[in-house]
């Protein structure tokens, strides 16, 4: 199974779901950050580039760790968990590694119509090229009755 993370609410809501289908199939979890910083085809061959794709793979396992960390208190060790760092378009990446066989999920946020022009959707292009199962989690709303989300890391899950 393999699930998509970044920094939004939804890619968490995603990973949820994912460790919850894990545990429920007994399936290895393989988280996936993928940067979108701009790559060289080559970057070895500049030292600047070089450091700045070292700096983002370390930034990727970071990222998965805080996801981890918000949706279940850490990485849970009732399922194998694999992070994966990689840079440039999520989508390629992700329909890279999700082989046949696999499960792959995915946040869909809530955005706006001038944000998904400048920014294509991730989910939407894996669900269009993808030759897997792909699980689209979409973030809900947050409760609008005035009551309180239990416990402080359900709040900064839905406020993130």
């Amino acid at each position: 199974m393999i699930v998509g993370v970044d920094e939004s609410p939804a890619a968490r809501w995603a990973l949820a779901w994912a460790i919850g289908a894990a545990r429920l199939r007994r399936l290895p979890l393989v988280a996936v950050h993928v940067s979108r910083a701009p790559i060289h085809p080559f970057p070895e061959a500049l030292p600047l580039q070089h450091a700045a794709r070292v700096g983002e793979e370390a930034r990727s396992e970071q990222v998965v760790n805080e996801a981890f960390d918000d949706v279940a208190g850490g990485i849970p060790g009732d399922i194998t968990v694999v992070v994966v760092g990689r840079m440039g378009d999520p989508g390629y990446h992700l329909v890279d590694l999700a082989g046949d066989g696999d499960l792959l999920v995915l946040g869909r946020s809530r955005r706006g119509l001038l944000s998904r022009i400048l920014l294509p959707s991730t989910s939407m292009y894996c669900a269009r090229h993808a030759e897997t199962t792909v699980v689209i989690v979409r973030q809900p709303a947050p409760p609008d009755d005035g009551s309180p989300v239990l416990g402080e890391r359900g709040r900064r899950f839905w406020n993130s």
